[in-house]
């Protein structure tokens, strides 16, 4: 019965396409890199690595180096989320190409009540390319493409997504603010009916601070997201202290979910090599969830 209900929220305009508000594509909701989840999934202003492609591409501009990351979370039950990043530069910009792959297992198909006669998993995939640059000294826009799948029981649906973002540095040292629309685009029919984007805007800003002649240094992010299709408001609060550029400890608060609330995680740098992890306690008798990742600049 919860990989019924599971699979009710995550495509729930293929289940009520007449609903108002609803959408589907719910995995594009999920957040990339374990120091964003940690700190309450405020990614748009405060990633700082390539898994900004799923929080604002403006980020990419004036990053350096080239980066891999690959992320995998555990969420409840059996849907597993595998993403994946690589940032380059060509033609003097930086682009990054991601993927995101979530599945739900083992999905039960009942004609009666009783034993299910068959089962089947829920597929879902995300292809992206992202790049950014600077407007002016102070101002970087980005942009990213998807290609989205969907693909349930015998039906399937494709199509594209597109963000936009743009990212400010102010004349306050190490303060920045963000802005960012994600996830305009379309998907062809799922049987019947398109299933519609989680489009939303995200708005906020990160400061970034250490204390002098210490080895602490500290980051503060704040973000209001909305989705365009419902009415409700989410606030993403998160913090971040670092020793040394080695060790982290990060902890976040999301406001306005019934299932959610504080999240938490760690880092540790070796060199150029990066592990993050992110917990995120869950309510309503879900468990928790959990992600890590690995990642490598050259």
């Amino acid at each position: 019965m919860k990989k019924i209900v599971l699979l009710i929220i995550i495509s729930a305009s293929f289940i009520f396409p007449q609903s108002a508000g609803n959408t589907g594509l719910s995995f594009l909701k999920l957040g990339f890199g374990a120091r964003n989840i940690a700190m309450g999934d405020a990614g748009a202003a405060v990633a700082n690595d390539v898994t900004t492609i799923n929080y604002n591409p403006a980020n990419l501009a004036g990053m350096e180096n080239t980066q891999l990351t690959f992320m995998h979370n555990s969420w409840i039950q059996d849907v597993r989320n595998e993403l994946g990043a690589v940032k380059f530069d060509l033609f003097s910009l930086p682009f990054a190409i991601g993927f995101n792959v979530t599945t739900i297992s083992d999905i039960p198909v009942r004609q009666t009540a009783g034993d299910a006669i068959s089962t089947f998993n829920g597929n879902y995939f995300s292809g992206s390319i992202s790049t950014g640059f600077f407007l002016s000294d102070n101002l970087s826009f980005g942009t990213t493409i998807k290609y989205l799948y969907e693909g349930l029981l015998n039906d399937e649906g494709e199509g594209f997504g597109f963000d936009f973002g743009f990212r400010y540095k102010t004349n306050i040292e190490g303060l920045f603010a963000s802005a960012v629309i994600k996830n305009l685009g379309s998907m062809s029919p799922l049987r019947n009916e398109k299933t519609k984007l989680p489009t939303e805007i995200r708005i906020g800003p990160a400061y970034q601070f250490a204390i002098p002649d210490s080895k602490f240094s500290f980051t503060m992010a704040g973000e209001f997201q909305k989705y365009l299709s419902t009415d409700d408001i989410h606030f993403n609060l998160g913090g971040e202290t670092s020793y040394n550029g080695i060790f982290a400890i990060r902890a976040g608060y999301q406001t306005g979910y019934l299932s959610k609330g504080f999240t938490a995680g760690a880092g540790i740098r070796w060199g150029e090599l990066v592990f993050d992890y992110a917990l995120i306690p869950l309510k309503l008798g879900l468990g928790s969830g959990s992600s890590i990742s690995l990642s490598f600049s050259f």
